[in-house]
């Protein structure tokens, strides 16, 4: 006891000695009294939250309310650092008592019992929560002049109007959206619609320019992409052009930007050339001999030098190609040689009450709300004919019901106000207006990036919750308000282009307009901004608190002085530059971050990190060449997302992961080569918030400090998708068991793989041993329950079948990959819900039969006494691949297809009891070479697609034998050539050109004789 006093007392007089006895007292208060100046500031703290959403509606009618604002914006999040600081402190202290209990109960010698000190009043308990003598007395300073500088500010309330308790105990209970409303039809353009589709459509005449330029020319929010995507999506363009490219040019024009775009659009991906002259010769092989339509969406330059070069190398297409392209100068379309310009014009009154009643009365009968027609037409006009307008004013006014509620928005002060681009900002302003402030941060953090950036909704989400806009309430998750915010911005057309996820039609990506960017710009001025290559920087660090840095040759170190700052992407691809050293200078310089992103080719994470204790979210790109981060990374104890990229580097954890107890997602992107690299270490089980885990190795059994599969036992917060790698290292059913996979009922995508390094050197007693484990752990690894997409991966077993396989009922997805000592496939025609099914790499399974389909015997010996049998009763789309061994494919009783073709009277054709995959709609067979026949069943099957290749038996038979049979699938395409397309029969194919030449196959065996001479 009498040693824990007399260390702290040194350690007060150490830091109080020099100060008189007067300041020595106060010191002491402010250090005792830390805890309670931190509930003050934290009742402050929200009633400044309640001023700011004031404040802001009031900032376009009241011009000096702008500059206060700015300075209550400024100690808002002053207020927010130092509270999380506090906050940070409070939990480290958490961790290392736990760790000092941990290593008392293992060694009671090792540490001293700590006893709490009575020396000073109410000393005894003011060390429960942080110990840290020099932390309190640095937050109790900060707390003080905190105070200082908002009761300056707030001296100004009286003069501009606020209440400070007006908002400060009510919170808005805002409804929860969970539809979209349907704004994909046009209205009013059915002229513009039908001259556009003539021109791109009509004959070309050899004096023409190839490829011919047209243009739509008009203001900002008047419905230019939108018409050009109605171009672009429509049938009759679909079947004329043989290739489809659309591009976002935007500003400025980067031409090795657009030629990218341009090759992507095409392949599918990014081409790995830098110089413009080559990729622009690789868009005249790509275009060469093709009629193609390009789209430049968005076009602002009118240097003709930056668009030349494209135009020279867009020749490479055929006569009769064209390019449609939009922007809001006539003189782009000038420079840009446009024969054919479209100015659009402003919507009729009429149709701008109709695109705005339509949104504002989703599913309703506007007869029920005739006494709104009248505001609603005036509100309608407000729009001045802008779709866009209309749009945003519609998704403002639905839900509102009242004639007060409409009356309102019609008078209010905001349509007063100087527009950004005509029409537009009031609309804007009003359902900006009606977010709350957390809704409005989260807008506002989408100006971060670039325009026409394709938001990830799911990025969007984790940078909103690292940067403190969301917080929990009561049982619902930060996910879940996070969504609800995601909802609210779409359904304020704040968001637009919605991706969507075809099993549960969720929104995935989405993009903002133009215009929507230029206004979340002009909300955020000096807070939001990007700096790229040389240019001047003329900005003003005191107020930045968003920036995007893209490193070209110099390191502007002038940012150094946005000590505030919150997020950083930091982007390069520059090789021989010092971003180490940077990076180390800036995590000394930006302590406030809450975001750290890294795009460039950094080799070392330094040990600075720890400094950045606000960190909630960093992510590091392929780009980066990091292979492992260090133990520091570990004190960030607030981080909530790390998200991994660089794959083909990165290779381990720390050792003591289990430290970030607030971590919630844990992404790598990973493929095949490169997921066995990882090293998990043990502790993983800790970290008991994390939401999303993409990816889990299991150690080796030699490996002592990696991670077992137990360690999952308490994660049960997982969702989404996982995928859990080197279970072939799991000896133990036990730890199976133990990892309890039937509790993550969150979970809808699981993934099971058994590879491991070195598996295919396995022999002898190791592979027995590894045949009857891999099974078994199958076995005890249950899945929940609610399961909608299954993977199973390389076991080394005769079967994949377990006891829980037929249970998940509601399984859409199902993929059996490379399990190559598989016998027979499992019975999986029972489960009910199944759309799709992927087998691949069975290479010892010889036939498929009944036991596929999961039909007993004694089914089938009673078929007279059942009614209906539904097998595959959903299933969609059904691919076979690498079944090597496999011979014979056949149905009920043994049957093949062209034996059921024989049998007209047919029981299962003509009166089927058993239905066997009544919504097959696409089937590929691929790589099975000495696949021969068909089953009976797929001639009662709604085929819609069929595809076979590299199955040189099975091809053959179906251009000639199985023609008649098969005739019926409007599409057939065997070995990459194109046999029926709609229902036509394609000539030129391998089987008409062997009647032609005379030399058909006369049977099986004479196919099978040529193949296998073909291979020796």
């Amino acid at each position: 006891m009498a040693d824990a006093l007399l260390s702290l007392v040194t350690d007060l007089l150490k830091q109080l000695g020099s100060l008189a006895v007067q300041q020595a007292q106060q010191e002491i208060n402010l250090i005792v009294g830390v805890e309670e100046e931190i509930e003050k500031l934290s009742n402050s703290f929200k009633i400044v939250q309640a001023m700011l959403n004031d404040a802001e509606e009031r900032q376009w009618t009241e011009a000096a309310v702008t500059l206060w604002l700015d300075q209550l914006r400024d100690v808002y999040y002053m207020m927010d650092d130092v509270l999380d600081k506090w906050n940070t402190a409070r939990i480290k202290s958490e961790i290392q008592k736990e760790e000092e209990r941990a290593v008392t109960n293992n060694n009671p010698a090792a540490l001293k019992k700590k006893v709490p000190c009575s020396f000073f009043p109410s000393l005894s308990c003011c060390f429960r929560q942080v110990d840290n003598l020099s932390l309190r007395r640095e937050i109790g300073h900060k707390v003080e002049n905190l105070k200082q500088t908002l009761d300056n500010i707030l001296k100004d309330k009286v003069t501009y109007g606020f209440d400070l308790t007006r908002h400060s105990h009510v919170e808005v209970e805002r409804p929860t959206t969970t539809s979209f409303v349907d704004v994909s039809d046009i209205i009013g353009r059915d002229d513009y619609r039908d001259e556009l589709l003539s021109k791109l459509l009509g004959a070309s005449s050899q004096e023409e320019r190839n490829p011919r330029v047209m243009s739509l020319v008009g203001m900002g929010g008047i419905g230019k992409s939108t018409l050009a995507q109605l171009a672009y999506n429509h049938h009759e363009i679909q079947a004329h052009f043989q290739q489809k490219i659309w591009v976002c040019v935007s500003d400025p024009f980067d031409q090795c930007k657009v030629a990218k775009a341009i090759i992507e659009s095409i392949e599918g991906q990014s081409p790995n050339i830098t110089e413009l002259q080559s990729l622009l010769a690789h868009i005249c092989d790509l275009i060469g001999g093709k009629k193609f339509f390009l789209v430049l969406d968005d076009v602002w330059t009118k240097e003709f030098t930056k668009w030349e070069p494209f135009k020279n190398a867009l020749k490479c297409g055929v006569q009769g190609s064209r390019i449609l392209v939009t922007t809001r100068k006539d003189s782009v379309a000038k420079m840009m040689e446009s024969s054919h310009t479209i100015n659009l014009g402003v919507l009729s009154l009429d149709d701008c009450w109709s695109m705005f009643s339509k949104i504002a009365f989703p599913n309703e009968d506007l007869h029920q709300h005739r006494d709104l027609e009248e505001l609603g037409k005036k509100l309608a006009n407000k729009c001045k004919g802008l779709p866009l307008a209309a749009k945003t004013l519609g998704s403002h006014m639905r839900g509102k019901r009242s004639k007060e509620q409409w009356e309102k928005v019609l008078h209010n002060s905001l349509w007063e106000v100087e527009d950004v681009e005509k029409g537009l900002l009031g609309p804007l302003l009003l359902s900006y207006n009606e977010l709350s402030l957390s809704e409005k941060q989260c807008f506002l953090f989408c100006v971060v990036y670039e325009k026409d950036h394709q938001y990830n909704r799911l990025d969007l989400i984790i940078h909103w919750m690292a940067q403190g806009y969301i917080h929990s309430k009561g049982k619902k998750e930060m996910e879940d308000i996070a969504e609800e915010y995601f909802e609210k911005l779409a359904m304020c057309s704040f968001f637009q282009d919605f991706k969507k996820d075809e099993n549960d039609d969720r929104i995935t990506s989405c993009k903002m307009h133009d215009i929507v960017h230029d206004f979340a710009q002009l909300m955020t001025r000096d807070v939001c901004s990007t700096i790229e290559g040389e240019e001047e920087v003329k900005i003003d660090f005191k107020r930045a608190q968003h920036l995007s840095l893209i490193v070209k040759e110099i390191f502007p170190e002038s940012v150094y002085e946005a000590k505030n700052l919150r997020t950083l992407f930091l982007l390069s691809h520059e090789r021989d530059y010092e971003f180490n050293m940077h990076l180390s200078n800036s995590c000394h310089h930006f302590r406030c971050l809450r975001t750290l992103i890294l795009d460039c080719p950094i080799t070392k994470l330094p040990d600075a990190v720890e400094n950045l204790i606000h960190l909630r979210c960093l992510h590091i790109y392929e780009n980066v060449k990091i292979e492992e981060f260090p133990e520091t990374l570990c004190n960030l104890c607030n981080l909530q997302t790390l998200n991994i990229d660089n794959y083909e580097c990165f290779k381990r954890l720390p050792r003591e992961m289990g430290k970030l107890i607030n971590l919630r997602q844990l992404r790598f992107n990973t493929n095949y080569f490169s997921w066995y690299k990882l090293r998990f270490p043990n502790g993983i089980g800790k970290l008991t918030c994390l939401r999303t885990l993409s990816d889990f190795n299991i150690c080796g059994k030699d490996d002592k400090e990696g991670c077992k599969l137990g360690e999952l036992k308490n994660l049960n917060q997982l969702r989404g998708s996982f995928k859990m790698h080197g279970l072939g290292n799991v000896v133990d059913v036990g730890e199976a068991q133990n990892a309890q996979l039937k509790k993550k009922i969150h979970l809808h995508d699981l993934e099971l793989d058994f590879w491991v390094e070195g598996q295919n050197e396995e022999e002898g007693e190791e592979s027995r041993r590894r045949m009857e484990s891999d099974v078994a752990v199958l076995n005890a690894l249950e899945p929940p329950p609610h399961l909608e997409k299954l993977s199973i991966g390389r076991v080394i077993g005769t079967t994949v079948y377990t006891n829980w396989m037929t249970s998940l009922t509601n399984l859409k997805s199902l993929d059996i990959n490379w399990c190559c000592q598989l016998e027979c496939l499992p019975p999986l025609g029972k489960l009910p819900l199944l759309k799709e099914l992927n087998i691949v790499g069975a290479i010892n399974v010889k036939k498929l039969g009944d036991e596929f389909l999961g039909i007993e015997s004694e089914n089938k010996s009673k078929k007279d006494d059942c009614h209906i049998i539904n097998i595959f009763p959903n299933l969609r789309v059904l691919v076979i691949e690498v079944l090597g061994s496999c011979e014979e494919w056949i149905g009920m009783g043994g049957k093949r297809i062209e034996e059921v073709e024989e049998e007209k009277d047919s029981r299962l054709v003509s009166d089927p009891i058993i239905k066997i995959m009544p919504r097959l709609h696409s089937l590929t067979i691929e790589d099975c070479n000495k696949l021969k026949c068909l089953p009976d069943y797929l001639r009662t099957t709604p085929l819609q697609e069929l595809i076979i290749q590299s199955c040189p038996i099975l091809g053959q038979r179906c251009e000639k034998d199985y023609w008649p049979i098969i005739s019926h699938i409007p599409t057939i395409k065997i070995d990459f050539d194109h046999v029926q397309i709609n229902g036509q029969r394609q000539f030129g194919f391998r089987g008409s050109e062997s009647e032609e030449d005379g030399s058909e196959y006369e049977s099986d065996e004479q196919v099978e004789e040529d193949i296998d001479e073909g291979d020796s």
